[in-house]
């Protein structure tokens, strides 16, 4: 990657280093619920100057000690907790295994830190940081509270707020037997993320 193209993504937001985050969870509750999946996609911009998903990162994750489990979300998620196959790993390993990769593209790329981008980030991002307090982990790359709202962009770009119906309206496929896992949603929200920077990008530089 470029001088050039290193410089253009830091700057774009500010000094920010978006990064797609989806979780799934055993509940609403960031601070009695557990955490069961997180999935991060790192994105950057080619030689065109189009953003696009360059690697995504994934774990599953071991319900912290006296986590609720809501049966009600695990029968929505079809997760298993303890399922011998899932390969899960504790809170401090997962937030470990996620945030390096993101500490070492904001540092490759430039920037100050990452920003979260979710659809209806609050969500994730609330059971990020619950996840680092219970854990103590040091050098969260994300900001505490600002986010980018996909819900939000696709609304304005395509007239829809729901992930599934956001990511049909920019041409992109939704896989309904592949949805709810932090992946495949993370995924769809990056792919959706890019397709609106890229089209406002490209108008503003036609203007």
């Amino acid at each position: 990657m470029t001088t050039e193209i290193t410089s253009t993504l830091a700057k774009r937001f500010r000094g920010y280093l978006p990064v797609v985050i989806d979780v799934e969870t055993a509940g609403f509750n960031p601070q009695r619920d557990a955490l069961l999946e997180i999935a991060a996609v790192i994105l950057e911009i080619n030689s065109e100057g189009l953003w696009y998903c360059q690697k995504t990162h994934f774990c599953h994750v071991i319900p912290f000690e006296g986590a609720n489990l809501d049966s009600h979300a695990l029968e929505f998620t079809g997760i298993d907790p303890y399922h011998p196959f899932r390969f899960a790993v504790s809170e401090t390993a997962a937030l470990a295994t996620i945030f390096k990769p993101i500490r070492e593209a904001i540092r490759k790329h430039g920037c100050s830190r990452a920003i979260l981008v979710g659809h209806n980030p609050s969500f994730d991002l609330s059971f990020i940081n619950a996840a680092v307090t219970r854990t103590a982990t040091k050098r969260n790359p994300f900001h505490p509270f600002s986010t980018f709202d996909t819900a939000t962009l696709g609304g304005l770009a395509y007239k829809q707020t729901v992930l599934a119906k956001a990511v049909a309206a920019a041409g992109l496929e939704w896989d309904s037997h592949q949805a709810h896992s932090a992946i495949y949603d993370a995924e769809q929200t990056a792919k959706l993320f890019c397709s609106i920077v890229n089209i406002w990008d490209s108008a503003v530089t036609k203007t």
